[in-house]
């Protein structure tokens, strides 16, 4: 389907990362919000509250990360797209919540703002420190989506994509930014709405006596359709082990099919979900693995990396989870050695080892956060990867 015109703020703007995703989830469809304010994703709820009542949106100020969560999860289940906001230690608070959005399957999109850390750490400058939190914050197996945008664009594009994709596969979707992505002041184009594909989530509509809120379809993978709270169907929606009913059935043979289904509906797909870019890879000896803000600092340390004659090419996460698995393998095969850039002290790059399985050296460049990488450094690792 196509954007409702009245989210969507058509044409050229200077927008920094914070308000380029805000407009993203008003073009993609959002009309609930809850959050906690916290730096530095700040920016993001105050440009959704301020447009929300020109579009009928419904924006609310809780009091903590944990009800936000628990909101949004509420209003998602009530028919509406539903976002929250929040940086690194409101991240970990908000983890049994998405939890029981895993598990429930509720389409959802939260947006993090990475900071440094750990603990309060550093409020104001940048990191990608909750990268394998993302992936495995909440106990228990399951799958989520991640994006990774790096510039105000794409948190844009990719805050639409992150809400096509939670509806497509009723899961949670988070959009990893950080500090430096998320207050920069770039250009951004947002087309028109009839140019905007939409995804709206597939509701059940047969005989409300005979909804079952975990029943798959034929014809429609491993996902099963939704109906609103509140329209007439009977709901039984729990954190336990359920059955299709909803209702609790605590036993090892529910549970593995239940646990099975959440997690090979994203696996299973991820030639769908995944997205990455590539830059000069044809003959490249050896290859630059980096997301976000890194992936622009990595740039310019390939240009000096190639000005001194070396073969090096960058390929970039857009999606983070799920990993591109089947993409680093076939490169293993081919280079000589990978390296991964990263503002933290290295947490993608297990990962990145675990797909590569000894194909090909693995050297890691990592940074503490408070700023980026110096190019220098990154150019030095190169060469030694080079070698």
């Amino acid at each position: 389907m196509k954007a409702d015109a009245k989210g969507v703020l058509t044409g050229a703007h200077y927008l920094d990362g914070d308000h380029a995703c805000a407009e993203g989830a008003l073009a993609a469809g959002c009309r609930f919000f809850a959050g906690y304010p916290i730096t530095p994703s700040t920016e993001v709820a105050e440009r959704i509250a301020s447009r929300f009542p020109l579009v009928g949106g419904l924006f609310v100020q809780m009091e903590d990360e944990l009800a936000s969560m628990a909101a949004i999860l509420g209003a998602s289940w009530a028919g509406k797209k539903s976002m929250t906001v929040t940086s690194g230690p409101g991240f970990s608070l908000m983890m049994e919540n998405i939890g029981l959005g895993a598990m429930t399957e509720t389409p959802c999109v939260i947006v993090n703002v990475q900071r440094g850390g750990p603990s309060t750490g550093l409020p104001t400058l940048p990191g990608q420190q909750d990268m394998m939190q993302a992936r495995w914050g909440s106990h228990g197996d399951y799958e989520i989506i991640a994006v990774v945008p790096n510039s105000p664009q794409e948190c844009f594009d990719l805050t639409i994509e992150a809400f096509n994709l939670s509806e497509k596969y009723r899961v949670p979707v988070m959009v990893m930014m950080d500090e430096c992505v998320g207050h920069m002041t770039e250009r951004v184009d947002i087309p028109a709405a009839s140019e905007l594909e939409v995804y709206n989530r597939k509701l059940y509509d047969g005989p409300k006596d005979q909804y079952l809120p975990y029943k798959v379809e034929n014809g429609n993978g491993q996902v099963p359709l939704m109906a609103n709270a509140g329209d007439g169907y009977r709901f039984h929606i729990t954190g336990l082990t359920h059955d299709e009913r909803g209702y609790p059935a605590m036993n090892a043979e529910v549970q593995q099919q239940c646990v099975s289904r959440l997690m090979d509906k994203i696996t299973g797909n991820a030639a769908d979900i995944c997205r990455y870019e590539e830059h000069r890879l044809k003959g490249a000896e050896v290859v630059v693995v980096t997301y976000g803000i890194s992936s622009r600092v990595t740039m310019r340390a390939i240009e000096l990396a190639q000005a001194k004659g070396l073969s090096v090419g960058m390929f970039r996460l857009i999606t983070a989870w799920p990993f591109p698995e089947k993409r680093i393998k076939e490169l293993a095969e081919k280079v000589k050695s990978l390296v991964m850039v990263e503002l933290n002290m290295g947490q993608m790059v297990h990962e990145l080892e675990r797909c590569v399985a000894g194909r090909a050296k693995v050297f890691l460049s990592p940074h503490a956060g408070g700023w980026v990488h110096d190019p220098d450094d990154i150019l030095k690792l190169i060469q030694e990867a080079a070698k």
